[in-house]
């Protein structure tokens, strides 16, 4: 069956980018928050994001109009019943994850697949929110920051994903003009297994007093040509998030270098999350 109503749960930093790569290849697409003034200001970063590019000449005003006229807010979780696919992109929490599958799972038509946007929990952890039958039509489909940008998706089978699935997702990326790599289903997949890594030994080398957080950052782009330093791309991703991922690493793969460095705790407790607060191993302007 075709994809052609995709309802996208959460509408942060990820789920505003996915819900508008769907509308923008000109799928339906229903914005959910439980609480619908975030779902709202999700939609209003999509048409700003959508203003930018039509202010650089890179999309013309009608196909704005168009796009975010495909865009549909909503607080109630039962609209998940009109769509072909269900993306999740909520914070990388087990139980928040599993809470919102079990409820969507109740509501959704029998064809839906369901598609978690998580960056490290194992697929078959969270499908087991949801029922036996449903198990075939569930996988990971990893988008990347900011998704109208970055053209991957790490598709990641559970062990009940139908081959089926799999096909429908790698022809939806195909429609969206991304490219698919496949992932076994281990903590943290296949970029973030290689990229966290690498981010906590920066961070354990600012803590040691090793050098400057800008000059960490400087030699990573000059000595390494990486298009950003370690310390602004774990800003960037969020602290949070960079944390919660290497716990699933550490606690499923046990290996030291997993461990998140004591910085990276320290700042999260703090509240200093990187560039969504203004703070994190740099500061950043207000806005």
């Amino acid at each position: 069956m075709p994809i052609e109503r995709v309802f996208v749960a959460g509408a942060g930093l990820m789920g505003h980018g996915i819900a508008q790569v769907h509308a923008a290849i000109g799928k339906r697409v229903v914005l959910y928050e439980p609480e619908l003034a975030r779902a709202e200001a999700g939609r209003d970063r999509i048409a700003s994001n959508l203003e930018r590019a039509v202010a650089k000449g890179r999309l013309a005003a009608d196909e704005r109009d168009a796009t975010l006229g495909r865009i549909e807010t909503t607080a109630d979780p039962v609209r998940v019943a009109e769509a072909d696919l269900a993306v999740e992109a909520v914070f990388e929490d087990v139980d928040v994850k599993t809470a919102l599958w079990a409820q969507l799972d109740a509501a959704a038509p029998a064809h839906a697949i369901f598609a978690s946007n998580t960056s490290s929990i194992a697929i078959d952890r969270l499908a087991a929110a949801v029922g036996d039958e449903r198990r075939a039509k569930f996988v990971g489909m990893h988008f990347f920051s900011p998704v109208p940008v970055m053209p991957l998706i790490e598709l990641i089978r559970g062990s009940a994903t139908s081959d089926e699935t799999e096909a429908a997702v790698r022809g939806l990326a195909a429609e969206l003009g991304m490219q698919v790599i496949a992932s076994a289903d281990r903590p943290g997949f296949i970029v973030n297994r290689i990229l966290m890594p690498l981010l906590a030994e920066a961070m354990r080398g600012y803590e040691e007093g090793l050098g400057s957080a800008d000059d960490i950052d400087t030699g990573a782009k000059i000595g390494l040509r990486h298009p950003m330093g370690p310390l602004e791309l774990a800003d960037f991703i969020g602290l949070d998030v960079c944390l919660g991922i290497m716990r699933v690493l550490h606690d499923g793969l046990g290996q030291e270098h997993f461990r998140p460095p004591r910085v990276l705790v320290e700042l999260v407790e703090a509240g200093h999350l990187g560039q969504k607060t203004g703070r994190g191993f740099h500061t950043y302007p207000s806005g």
